[in-house]
């Protein structure tokens, strides 16, 4: 468990400066805090690390929260946390553990813990990344120890630079020569696809001629700095980030998932070339990035979709209805009469306070009588977002 903790905090006391660059929807009026290595904390003092590993550390009873297959937003991640509640109770029943309370501050480092899981790429394949730099013809113009050609500098050095962004941001600057020389030399101009950045980085660390010394720093970067790059860069002028923006190009926040570091560094490799014309069309410079630059530009596009869905709070009222809540609750004098009035329920001024709420009110509801024989409410994203926001309008209004 000791080696459990110092690799897991290790990581995260690098992710304290992933902050989300907020506020993002008008339903979210105060500025999110989640720390996520005080969100490990709470996953490993509640007693969730019994049950999960995080990458492959911890228990085996529920799945690995480390290798979830697709990144997910707040109300994703609070979503299916809500919908596992009645299993999770019969696990922890039968394993003696006692069920976990959770206040806002801890749900909402707890998610933010869970939802920065995978923002740091996975080690790369050293033999893949071998491969590629044959596959994607690096090796015409770039050598590595005594393989390849001389036309551009060798990479053999690139792994003491210490951080894969640092890479991927010397091939942003260097993408439009690069470019112009492959083009010269009848060479097609390599993309990447999944991990094929990630391998290849991995690969040039490898070559290094001697070890980094001194400290690894990852730079997770800082989505606030970020949100202001975005325009001071003017990658606004083509793209929006949900709605705002111009509609040149895609919307950044409507990709489906976020960008991982490596992951978001080879997208703008591949694109480059039509960012350049689009730069060039609109007398622009093609912008330059340093390594805590890209750093924080990737925080900014991962964080926007922290709260992507905005939730409706009429939509929520009436889903309280759909889901049956109205058979114990009522609601300004209608409904059940065995729990409290909703518009009498406190605590609820922010998505996680009304999280901790729903979270902590699940033994209540398994206790009820009128729980007995009835189905576990299983709520969408969608649904969860719009009954946090009728919540929260609740709240506001007494």
């Amino acid at each position: 468990m000791a080696t459990l903790r110092m690799s897991i905090a290790a990581a995260f006391c690098l992710a304290l400066n992933l902050q989300f660059a907020g506020p993002l929807c008008a339903q979210v009026p105060h500025e999110p805090t989640q720390d996520p290595l005080a969100g490990f904390e709470v996953f490993e003092a509640k007693g969730c690390i019994k049950c999960h590993a995080v990458n492959g550390m911890g228990g085996t009873v529920g799945p690995d929260l480390g290798r979830i297959p697709r990144r997910r937003s707040f109300y994703e991640l609070a979503a299916n946390m809500w919908n596992h509640l009645p299993q999770m109770g019969e696990a922890m029943e039968r394993l003696g553990i006692q069920r976990p309370q959770l206040n806002a501050e801890e749900a909402a480092d707890l998610i933010g813990f869970l939802f920065t899981l995978d923002y740091f790429d996975a080690p790369g394949d050293v033999s893949a990344g071998k491969h590629l730099f044959t596959e994607k013809k690096c090796f015409a113009c770039h050598r590595v120890g005594d393989y390849g050609g001389e036309v551009g500098p060798g990479l053999d050095h690139l792994g003491q630079y210490g951080s894969p962004i640092l890479v991927a941001a010397a091939m942003w600057n260097h993408s439009v020569p690069m470019a112009s020389e492959m083009e010269a030399r009848n060479i097609e101009r390599p993309t990447f696809e999944g991990t094929e950045l990630t391998d290849l980085i991995a690969y040039l660390e490898s070559a290094a001629p001697q070890p980094l010394q001194g400290p690894l720093y990852v730079l997770p970067g800082r989505a606030e700095s970020g949100r202001v790059i975005f325009v001071e860069k003017r990658c606004n002028q083509c793209h929006a980030v949900q709605g705002v923006g111009e509609q040149m190009a895609s919307d950044l926040a409507d990709q489906g998932r976020q960008w991982g570091l490596t992951e978001f560094a080879a997208a703008m490799w591949n694109k480059a070339p039509e960012i350049a014309k689009a730069a060039e069309k609109a007398q622009m410079p093609f912008p330059q990035l340093g390594a805590v630059e890209m750093a924080d530009l990737v925080a900014y596009l991962y964080s926007i979709r922290y709260f992507v869905e905005p939730g409706d709070p009429e939509a929520g009222r009436q889903r309280l209805r759909d889901k049956g809540c109205l058979g114990c609750h009522s609601l300004e004098g209608a409904g059940g009469n065995y729990a409290s009035d909703f518009i009498e329920v406190s605590g609820m001024e922010s998505p996680e306070a009304a999280f901790a709420t729903l979270w902590n009110h699940a033994v209540l509801m398994e206790a009820a009588p009128e729980a007995e024989g009835t189905q576990w409410p299983v709520l969408s994203p969608e649904e969860m977002a719009d009954i946090a926001a009728y919540l929260q309008e609740l709240q506001e209004s007494r």
